[in-house]
């Protein structure tokens, strides 16, 4: 299975949502869940991943599937991949056995391990990381991910769950 996650902020407080479907071209999640942290970590420069890595967690703690990668929206890497980013503390967190594909909106410019994905009509590309499988392997995931537009239907739909603009099925 392959689960997509993210995190919105409220406050103090966030709430991580995680989608789960069994298939790259997938259009509909097996399951989903959602979890509400009351207390984050301020925002740190350089340091998000101490803000955002403890909601992940607590989120993939209430998957029952077993996963066979992660998304996440974000960089695996920051630089090259002696720099880790959310991605790669994620994947020690999950003591390496479930690879991550990190699937960011914008360039990070010190980002080198990293490739573009144009999808459907956009004009603008992805930038894909990844750690626990090859970067080409995970960019040819991301193009076969579901959706016609930019963003791949399950990346929006856990956007969405996060945000509280749609409810878990």
């Amino acid at each position: 299975m392959i689960a997509c996650v993210d995190v919105d902020y409220r406050g103090a407080g966030a709430i991580a949502a995680c989608v789960v479907f069994s298939a790259w071209g997938d259009e509909q999640p097996v399951e989903e869940a959602t979890v509400a942290i009351d207390q984050v970590q301020p925002y740190e420069p350089g340091q998000f991943f101490r803000r955002e890595l403890p909601c992940l967690v607590a989120v993939l703690e209430k998957i029952k599937t077993p996963l066979q990668v992660i998304i996440i929206d974000g960089y695996v890497w920051l630089g090259d991949e002696r720099d880790p980013g959310l991605g790669a503390y994620l994947y020690e967190a999950m003591e390496k056995r479930v690879p991550v594909i990190g699937v960011a909106k914008t360039k990070f410019i010190r980002a080198r391990a990293v490739h573009e994905v144009m999808r459907g009509d956009s004009r603008s590309p992805l930038f894909v990381t990844a750690v626990g499988l090859t970067l080409f392997e995970a960019t040819q995931r991301v193009r076969e991910m579901h959706g016609e537009f930019r963003i791949p239907t399950m990346l929006k739909r856990v956007d969405q769950l996060c945000r509280g603009l749609t409810e878990p099925v």
